[in-house]
């Protein structure tokens, strides 16, 4: 286990046409987050396709099908620059299991080829005639670190977090699309996810303009006391490093346990 984990949060604006143009795009910035040392890069729910659901109900629009399967060779450029670098990356996209269950996930790609995928569990509105929802979060292992995966309204529910808290999570990342207006529901989100469970958070928002309105960027990271550290600059796209320390995290804890007492 390391003293400390170095992690990306990738703004990342989607472009136009689905999995064939922006997965090359998850490249570059996975790069350019590897420059800053990241071990770990979290994209936004969707990153692959952005936040447009008629186009995953559509798969004779032109660039196909853009629903993920088990093993996708559409990713092989991701899987490739993820095993170069040593880098696990979370992408979001829309997947069918190998049963043809439909999921809204979050996609973690190993350095050494292995993958785990978390399913959002607390879909809404058009969302839950697209997408079956799933269990609960995903809890990942790098270098050490426990990592719960959890997309969008998820970090809503305090119950989400709390079950990723009680399987050991020290990182509750968090892939969404927060719009113009929400600015103030984010950051209470957030912090409030960091400060009950006394883990980092960590948020990767979709960036420019979705469907649903305009981002509001602020894609950063909460400590474990609940307090912002570094957030965007702007609403485009960008990756926000921070290095997430071990000691901030056993201090706040033991605090926790004896205040329980």
């Amino acid at each position: 286990m390391t003293s400390a984990l170095t992690v990306s949060a990738v703004q990342y604006q989607a472009l136009e046409g689905g999995i064939a143009v922006n997965a090359p795009e998850h490249v570059r910035l996975i790069e350019d987050a590897d420059s800053h040392g990241a071990r770990l890069v979290l994209f936004p729910e969707l990153s692959l396709t952005g936040y447009n659901l008629p186009l995953l109900r559509d798969g004779d629009r032109p660039g196909g099908d853009q629903w993920l399967v088990p093993g996708d060779v559409r990713l092989d450029p991701v899987r490739e620059i993820c095993r170069r670098t040593g880098i696990t990356a979370v992408v979001g996209a829309a997947y069918r299991e190998a049963d043809g269950t439909p999921r809204l996930a979050a996609l973690a790609l190993h350095p050494n080829g292995d993958a785990d995928v978390g399913f959002k569990t607390h879909l809404h509105g058009d969302e839950e005639s697209l997408f079956a929802a799933g269990p609960g979060p995903a809890v990942l292992d790098v270098d050490g670190w426990k990592i719960a995966l959890a997309i969008c309204f998820d970090a809503a529910h305090p119950g989400h977090s709390g079950t990723a808290a009680d399987a050991g999570a020290d990182v509750y990342a968090v892939s969404a699309l927060y719009t113009e207006g929400e600015g103030h529901r984010l950051g209470l989100h957030l912090g409030a996810r960091a400060m009950d469970n006394r883990t980092y958070t960590v948020l990767a928002n979709l960036g420019g303009r979705t469907p649903l309105g305009p981002s509001c960027g602020l894609s950063g990271f909460w400590g474990p006391d609940g307090l912002p550290m570094q957030h965007a600059s702007g609403t485009g796209t960008e990756v926000v490093t921070a290095v997430l320390r071990r000691g901030p995290l056993d201090r706040y804890r033991q605090e926790r346990l004896r205040h329980d007492r």
